[in-house]
């Protein structure tokens, strides 16, 4: 894998914390950093392919409706808590 060069400004203090980290994960501060923004950019990825597969369920039409999920959080604590209820809103079958 090829490299390139990065270079950036950060926060005096935030560049204390990173040197602080480096130092007890016996690391560089480079590969801490790289490490960071492989994460964020992975986290980033991930939320991405949530989002779009809630989009695609939620294109499906199929819901539980306002009023059963009410009756069934209320039901939370009690003695007669209930199960999860089933979807009871569907598309229009036409």
């Amino acid at each position: 894998m090829t490299t390139e060069r990065l270079s950036l400004r950060i926060d005096a203090d935030l560049k204390k914390s990173l040197e602080h980290e480096a130092k007890l994960e016996d690391r560089s501060i480079s590969y801490l950093a790289i490490k960071a923004i492989e994460a964020m950019l992975r986290d980033c990825a991930e939320k991405r392919a949530a989002i779009r597969e809630a989009i695609a369920e939620a294109d499906k039409g199929i819901f539980i409706s306002q009023e059963k999920m009410d009756a069934w959080v209320s039901s939370w604590g009690t003695d007669s808590e209930l199960s999860l209820p089933e979807p009871d809103i569907f598309p229009d079958s036409k």
